[in-house]
């Protein structure tokens, strides 16, 4: 069978026209802005009722707020993108849903759990490449206790969680991608396939996403022929303190050493003193840190080539309750900074 002349290997994609990032914006809750990158965010909360009289719909309104401000800072209004991808990790992605019933942008709903920015990157990049769309919005929200009390248990029974689970950031991110115009470029994604070893501890969602997190990156690395190395930052969705050490572990049994530009979002959000277990996670913390302090870096020239590796815990409180263990995926996409003339 032919290889398809945009496919690299057995599951990256090369964009010919890599799509330019046009702008970006997040939104954060009260915890997150007092950790070491609060400056670097667009919007603080002053509580993570958002103005709001549940938690469920400031989350949507996070999304909604900050897919605003992204269109805003390229001064452009709905009517001038294609499409926006997003999702949530709520029931049936009830705050990516309510956030498109008030912005009137053709809506694809995605789940790929913490994944989703990497995901919807990706998707958005083969959109633009294929010609299907000029501009693509791309988005996702989490929030700390809508998480806890779906997948969990409510914040306010005060359950004691164990030192190695993740603190669910409250959080917001939205990218702009176009064909054509000036910032940094969308050039490859890696597609990741379910890893699953058999990890049943819902709040181990480090060691879960950890074997998924490695699977994709040697892909991506053997089917680009490159080495970490060849990236200024590769960047992991929210692996935390446990699924960090263990993907730099299970790497180096692999002949790959990634202790040096390897970081990891859920780690890299809070202050040890905020006392998050094991880091941040959700759908927010990948997608905050990529469109706060990452993306400025980019456009600064600080990073010339960054791996987002956006990683995901297939997470069902459904099949959780079934004895079901926690199946895991990652996707890759490389932003790369192009010096202007």
């Amino acid at each position: 069978m032919q290889q398809p002349i945009k496919k690299i290997g057995k599951q990256t994609l090369q964009f010919m026209q890599p799509p330019v990032v046009l702008s970006f914006a997040s939104i954060v809750g009260p915890m997150e802005g007092k950790g070491p990158y609060g400056s670097a965010f667009d919007y603080i909360l002053e509580d993570t009722l958002f103005g709001e009289k549940s938690w469920e719909k400031a989350e949507s309104k996070m999304l909604r707020e900050t897919i605003k401000m992204t269109l805003q800072k390229a001064n452009l209004t709905a009517p001038d993108v294609d499409f926006m991808l997003a999702g949530d990790l709520l029931n049936q992605i009830v705050a990516a849903n309510f956030a498109a019933r008030e912005i009137t942008i053709p809506f694809l709903g995605l789940y790929g759990a913490c994944s989703t920015m990497a995901e919807s990157i990706g998707l958005g990049s083969i959109l633009i490449d294929g010609g299907f769309a000029h501009r693509v919005i791309a988005g996702v929200s989490s929030h700390h206790h809508t998480a806890e009390r779906q997948f969990r248990f409510p914040t306010e029974q005060g359950v004691h969680r164990p030192l190695w689970s993740q603190w669910t950031v409250t959080g917001s991110g939205g990218i702009l991608l176009a064909r054509e115009g000036n910032g940094p470029v969308i050039t490859h994604l890696t597609v990741g396939q379910v890893v699953d070893l058999g990890i049943k501890d819902s709040n181990d969602m480090g060691a879960a996403m950890a074997p998924a997190a490695v699977d994709t990156l040697i892909r991506h690395f053997q089917d680009l022929n490159r080495q970490s190395l060849d990236y200024d930052l590769i960047l992991t969705g929210d692996l935390g303190t446990v699924g960090l050490k263990l993907t730099w572990e299970l790497l180096k049994m692999e002949g790959y050493r990634v202790e040096n530009n390897l970081k990891d979002c859920g780690v890299l959000l809070y202050h040890p003193e905020q006392d998050t277990h094991a880091g941040g996670s959700g759908c927010g913390c990948s997608a905050v840190m990529l469109c706060g302090p990452i993306l400025r870096r980019v456009v600064e020239g600080a990073y010339r080539r960054v791996l987002f590796v956006g990683t995901g815990a297939l997470l069902s409180p459904t099949t959780v309750y079934q004895g079901e263990s926690v199946p895991s995926i990652a996707h890759a996409v490389v932003i790369e900074y192009i010096p202007p003339g």
